[in-house]
């Protein structure tokens, strides 16, 4: 064989190589078989992210993919027998996201293996341990507990001198032993935390009305599957009132929110929870898949809103900003 055919040859291969490795440990024939469970409709830019990257990974809806989605939303109520049915249905994963959703595919199998996204599993006892989870759960923590303090630090910043702000809070999400946490460093910093919870979507907007009819003059919306899948009811109830927001995710900022702060979830969803639902498709056992918690946060503010509230953000808040939106 000629010099140039052999390299020809061996080029070609090496272009495989990346093809051949990302379907290693994949069953040819098998339809691989993923239930979703989330208040975000599959359409989500996440999801979107998260089905592209399975694709990217050898997971191809349609031909060795087939996805079943359910969106509870704003009905939680449906959640418990959305998981008896995921699992009825033979599931090879199952992927929840918040504590409803997590906690349902829980009560609905324990061989079938979970992968979850949500707060804080070890809060929530979903699991007794991040790195070594025993049982059929592992995913994504989301270090929600010291992010709500973070974000309420940076909002009592953005209003030098304020004395009442509010936080709005998810009765399933945040337990009150945080909110009081939450309430005491306010105080140490000689400002009223003034909390509004709510149990069912519905509540929201009058929840956020009446931080405002408190005298709150800024709102920490703390880290919530149903507040986040609820956010363009706050973002517009707040732009309203003229009450500045500080909202888990930096996408929300950039969909009209005032301030953003966090990972980014779409970023979470497309790497790190689709890597391990591709080890899980694989073989691995979620017993052996440490969970992981995000590394990289970004802080986004919206001068757009600012400038339509009337409100001006400090200018040392904006030069830390990672992402301003002018």
């Amino acid at each position: 064989m000629r010099r140039r055919e052999v390299i020809r040859v061996f080029g070609g291969m090496a272009a495989c190589w990346p093809l051949m490795a990302s379907v290693q440990g994949q069953e040819p024939g098998r339809i691989y078989r993923l239930a979703g469970l989330f208040p975000s409709p599959r359409e989500a830019p996440q999801n979107v992210a998260m089905f592209e990257e399975l694709a990217r990974s050898g997971f191809i809806e349609g031909q060795n993919l087939a996805i079943d989605w359910r969106t509870y939303g704003q009905h939680v109520e449906l959640v418990a027998g959305f998981a008896v049915e995921l699992v009825k249905a033979r599931a090879d994963i199952i992927v929840a996201g918040g504590d409803i959703g997590i906690l349902a595919a829980q009560q609905a199998t324990k061989t079938i293996p979970i992968v979850g996204f949500t707060d804080d599993m070890l809060r929530a006892h979903m699991v007794t341990s991040l790195a070594h989870p025993v049982g059929n759960t592992t995913g994504v923590s989301l270090l929600a507990t010291e992010l709500d303090g973070k974000r309420q630090d940076i909002l009592i910043e953005a209003l030098p001198g304020i004395h009442h702000m509010a936080a709005l809070a998810d009765t399933v999400t945040t337990s009150p032993q945080q909110l009081q946490k939450l309430q005491d460093a306010a105080r140490t910093r000689g400002v009223e935390l003034s909390l509004h919870r709510v149990a069912r979507p519905e509540e929201i907007a009058p929840a956020v009305d009446a931080a405002r009819a408190a005298n709150a003059a800024a709102l920490n919306v703390l880290a919530s599957p149903v507040l986040f899948a609820n956010r363009q009811v706050i973002i517009a109830r707040t732009a309203t009132l003229r009450l500045p927001a500080i909202y888990q995710w930096p996408e929300v900022a950039e969909e009209g929110g005032l301030i953003g702060y966090g990972p980014r979830i779409v970023q979470l969803f497309r790497d790190t929870l689709t890597r391990q639902i591709v080890k899980v498709l694989r073989g691995t056992k979620p017993v052996d898949l440490p969970i992981e918690q995000p590394s990289k946060f970004e802080l986004v503010i919206n001068l757009q809103t600012a400038k339509a509230m009337g409100y001006e953000v400090p200018a040392g808040l904006v030069l830390r900003a990672d992402k301003v939106i002018e």
